[in-house]
């Protein structure tokens, strides 16, 4: 199971000089206690403190053999939950196009990213997956 911190969680636990080291010896290959005390170079004390609360935020799995997994997956989602999406509601999307596009034509190019690739994927949906146009191919679809 992936651990289900957001960004910010995440930021907070390596904030932690000694957590960040112990993240990196379980990347290295750490498993055991004494392992991650050699590779992180703290004490023992600071080492478990350390594993103690990465495992309770559920980024560090303690298994019943006195093992320690890191969860690699927990940085991917952190990373996925803070992007902002890319997509528009549907709504949103048909306001976009109300608003730029009269009839068949475009009447003017947003300059809000988001709000771009809306009008870009309408214009796109005009093309063939897969096919090569040429200049005066692309010039005429666009054009109309």
């Amino acid at each position: 199971m992936v651990a289900q911190l957001d960004a910010a969680k995440l930021a907070g636990l390596l904030a932690d000089e000694s957590r960040r080291r112990v993240v990196a010896a379980l990347v290295l290959g750490a498993r055991q206690l004494q392992d991650v005390v050699a590779k992180a170079d703290i004490d023992a004390r600071s080492a478990v403190d350390a594993i103690a609360r990465l495992a309770s935020a559920g980024l560090v799995v303690v298994g019943s053999d006195g093992t320690h997994v890191l969860i690699d997956d927990a940085f991917g989602a952190a990373a996925r939950s803070a992007a902002p999406s890319a997509a528009l509601p549907v709504d949103e999307s048909e306001r976009v196009i109300a608003t730029f596009v009269r009839g068949d034509r475009l009447i003017s190019l947003p300059t809000q990213h988001s709000k771009r690739l809306v009008i870009l994927d309408l214009i796109a949906q005009d093309f063939e997956p897969g096919l090569r146009y040429a200049e005066l191919d692309v010039n005429a679809i666009v054009g109309r």
